[in-house]
């Protein structure tokens, strides 16, 4: 199930580029959906809301995405830690969105914001990332995200 259409173009990504596509893997709607209004409002692109692995992996097939944000737990049998592997495994940044961070989310992911998060919250984190994926100054990490030592 789509929470949102699959929305506008975007151009080639290219290293180092700042983020401007990103896909919501969320299975509770409200969640989605106030993620999607934030990023949008703050000017990204939302490639997708989707609420399992399938709708997860097309868009990430079909699309330019920049920045995955996946929450654990999504409808069906897979989760957002296999959206998490086939993401990284073509080159993308996750961003995890959980009450809980999987063990093994250093090896698939940039870092782990936990749930209840602001919405200030959620963009600062994506600002952090966005500044490791270009090579700028960190700028300070929010409360509840938890970047891993591998990264930048």
């Amino acid at each position: 199930m789509f929470f949102g259409l699959v929305k506008g173009d975007s151009k080639p990504r290219q290293q180092g580029q700042a983020i401007r596509s990103v896909l919501v893997v969320e299975d509770e709607p409200l969640v989605a959906f106030d993620n999607e209004h934030v990023l949008e409002q703050a000017g990204y692109r939302v490639a997708a809301t989707v609420d399992d692995y399938d709708h997860a992996i097309r868009v990430i097939e079909q699309d330019e995405v920049d920045l995955v944000i996946a929450d654990i737990t999504l409808h069906g049998d897979k989760t957002g830690i296999d959206v998490a592997r086939h993401a990284y495994a073509k080159g993308l940044a996750v961003l995890f969105v959980s009450g809980s961070c999987p063990v093994d989310a250093h090896e698939m992911a940039v870092g782990c914001l936990a749930k209840p998060y602001l919405p200030r919250e959620l963009l600062a984190s994506i600002g952090v990332i966005e500044a490791l994926m270009v090579g700028a100054d960190r700028p300070r990490v929010p409360r509840g995200l938890h970047l891993f030592d591998d990264v930048g």
